[in-house]
């Protein structure tokens, strides 16, 4: 479905935010602004012959709607223009190869409106099963695929197999975004993950993984997408991204 406004429980949350408009076919930003509120949807009803409204009509014409993200929220205006500007001048670079984010960037950065909404307005989860929450803030992206997801959450852990969670959640900005039914559990770099080359794979000493399946679509319905933030045990601060509930 597509999304053309923000909830108002998203709105008062964002204040002024920096967007991008993502060609699909390339991953590549081609249009930066900011504003609030429902700024980010207005250029899907402009009309004016510019550079921004070409690339709008040819994904069009192709049937392909725009990646619309929010790459920094939660600003002042001054801010927004500052973080704008400044996204503007990287995205001129061709060789743009830093691999190092800045401070805290993961939080309030770039996200897909999508998913935004499921940050700022998600309900809380309550969980009643023996669980494992697992934070795949570093591994995780947009758009990953079922089995990439699975092995980012899957493997290699320092854990404690004696708790016996019967259910592993991967967690990312608070929000759980899969549940999977553990089957058990065997030292790291045991079992073949997708990334993986054919016939090669390494141990990793002193951490395991769990092998298992996507949990029973009840379960799955009544966590994913749900936020676990409201918990003590994910407290601002908190550095590990392993927690146990009902263990």
């Amino acid at each position: 479905m597509e999304i053309n406004s923000f909830p108002q429980k998203v709105k008062e949350q964002l204040k002024h935010y920096v967007y991008l408009y993502t060609d699909p076919r390339t991953d590549r930003p081609f249009y930066i602004g900011q504003g609030r509120g429902n700024r980010i949807f207005s250029h899907l009803k402009d009309d004016r012959e510019t550079e921004k409204t070409k690339v709008l009509k040819e994904l069009n014409k192709l049937g392909i709607s725009p990646k619309l993200e929010v790459l920094k929220y939660g600003l002042t205006k001054k801010e927004a223009l500052l973080v704008e500007s400044a996204a503007i001048d990287l995205l001129k670079l061709s060789n743009l190869t830093n691999v190092v984010h800045g401070h805290e960037a993961h939080f309030n950065g770039r996200t897909t409106v999508g998913d935004l909404i499921h940050i700022l307005s998600s309900e809380k989860a309550k969980i009643k099963e023996p669980v494992i929450l697992i934070t795949i803030n570093k591994a995780y992206r947009f758009g990953m695929s079922p089995q990439e997801l699975y092995d980012a959450t899957r493997s290699a852990w320092i854990v404690n197999p004696k708790r016996k969670p019967k259910y592993a959640m991967a967690v990312f900005h608070g929000i759980i975004r899969e549940v999977y039914l553990i089957s058990g559990w065997v030292p790291g770099g045991s079992t073949m993950r997708f990334s993986d080359k054919i016939g090669s794979h390494d141990d990793i000493p002193n951490r395991w993984e769990f092998v298992g399946k996507v949990a029973e679509s009840s379960i799955c319905k009544r966590y994913v997408g749900k936020s676990v933030s409201h918990y003590p045990i994910f407290r601002k601060g908190a550095q590990n991204p392993i927690k146990y509930l009902n263990c």
